[in-house]
C-alpha cells in the first residue's frame, strides 16, 4: 500500500469514527467493514496513532469489550454520554446490542478509499 493509499485509509478510519454519535459505539471490525478494506486490527493502529482527536472511546472490541488502553479512560466518557453497558460483567463491557451504530450509506459514500 503507498503512502497516500495509507492516509486515505486513515482519514476513512477517522472520519467513520467522528460520525458515530454519543452514546453509541461501533466495534473496529464494524468501521472496517464501513471503510470497505483492511479488518480490526488495521483499525486499531490507525486509532493509536492518529485517533487522538476523534471519540476513539466509540470504538470497542466485538464482545464490547475494551482494550487495555481503554480501560481507564473510557468509562467517564460512556457515563458523560449515557452509553448502554452491560450489567454483571466484570469490568467494563459496552451492551452492543443497545449502543451498536452503522453509518448511513450516504456517509460511506463520502469516504476517500470508497471514492
Amino acid at each position: 500500500m503507498t503512502d497516500d493509499e495509507q492516509a486515505a485509509y486513515a482519514e476513512s478510519v477517522l472520519l467513520v469514527v467522528e460520525v458515530i454519535p454519543p452514546g453509541r459505539v461501533m466495534a473496529y471490525g464494524d468501521v472496517a467493514d464501513a471503510v470497505g478494506r483492511s479488518g480490526p486490527r488495521r483499525v486499531g493502529r490507525v486509532l493509536s496513532q492518529h485517533g487522538g482527536g476523534v471519540p476513539w472511546w466509540r470504538v470497542v472490541r466485538a464482545d464490547g469489550t475494551l482494550p487495555p488502553s481503554h480501560r481507564e479512560a473510557a468509562p467517564a466518557y460512556y457515563q458523560a454520554e449515557g452509553t448502554p453497558l452491560a450489567s454483571g460483567s466484570a469490568g467494563v463491557r459496552v451492551d452492543i446490542a443497545r449502543a451498536g451504530w452503522q453509518p448511513e450509506p450516504a456517509v460511506l459514500r463520502t469516504l476517500p478509499s470508497r471514492r
